[in-house]
């Protein structure tokens, strides 16, 4: 009987333990970090500032390519617009040279020429006159008009004259002396024209017009007897300028002998 009593509260002790409810332990804290609020809106802040400057330096990149881009057209156009008015001088340059050497042609041929001062379509004569309104590339087309299309010699060797004192630093300074020099050979006036050709030969150095003034120099020599110094000239042109027409007429020249 003691016994049985026994097992019996052994029994519903180990009831008792395994109805008991395991041990609760509250779960740790959370230790990784958190951001706060306040963190949160200082960086979403920061982040739209940033979004703000670059689209700002975005804008401004953009207008100076526009600007960019409008510069490049103005300057294409400007590029055109000089290129056209060389093309059109070189055009002018290459008349002046044909009615030159045809003036010059005719000349040694004895032929005559139209009377100076009068205009090849007729009329009185008028006198040149220098145009103080004009500007420094009109003035130099009105003296080149005298000759090309007004064929008006004797007028066109005080127009250039006019134009070689007003401009004496233009860019057509040197063809004018050239061509004032041309004018002055073609009338015989040798000691003249010999200034001429001689300035465009000391003082431009860089002229296009430079071998062709050491030309005319040698010819200005040989028409006044001084075979040697010609020779030098011809010489001259043929050592400096060997590939250009002007050396091709100085050899031809000196094959003379």
């Amino acid at each position: 009987m003691k016994k049985a009593v026994i097992a019996t509260a052994l029994l519903f002790m180990g009831a008792q333990l395994q109805a008991a409810p395991a041990p609760v332990i509250e779960a740790a804290e959370n230790t990784s970090p958190s951001l706060s609020g306040t963190d949160l809106n200082s960086r979403v802040s920061r982040l739209e500032r940033l979004m703000k400057a670059r689209n700002q330096a975005q804008l401004q990149m953009q207008q100076m390519f526009d600007q960019l881009q409008a510069e490049v057209s103005e300057l294409r156009g400007q590029i055109e617009s000089q290129q056209y008015q060389v093309q059109q001088m070189v055009e002018r340059q290459r008349q002046l040279y044909q009615e030159l050497s045809r003036i010059e042609t005719q000349l040694k041929s004895g032929a005559s020429l139209p009377s100076a001062g009068i205009p090849a379509s007729g009329g009185s004569a008028a006198v040149a006159t220098p145009n103080l309104s004009l500007s420094e590339a009109e003035a130099y087309q009105q003296a080149v008009d005298l000759v090309l299309k007004q064929r008006r010699y004797d007028d066109a060797i005080p127009a250039f004259r006019q134009f070689i004192e007003n401009y004496p630093q233009s860019s057509y300074t040197a063809n004018s002396h050239y061509w004032l020099g041309q004018l002055l050979f073609n009338k015989g006036e040798l000691t003249e024209a010999k200034t001429a050709f001689n300035t465009v030969v000391s003082q431009y150095p860089d002229s296009a017009k430079r071998a062709d003034s050491l030309l005319k120099l040698g010819l200005i020599a040989a028409e006044s007897g001084d075979k040697a110094g010609a020779t030098q000239y011809f010489n001259r042109v043929v050592k400096e300028y060997g590939n250009s027409n002007a050396a091709k007429l100085a050899k031809k020249e000196l094959s003379k002998g």
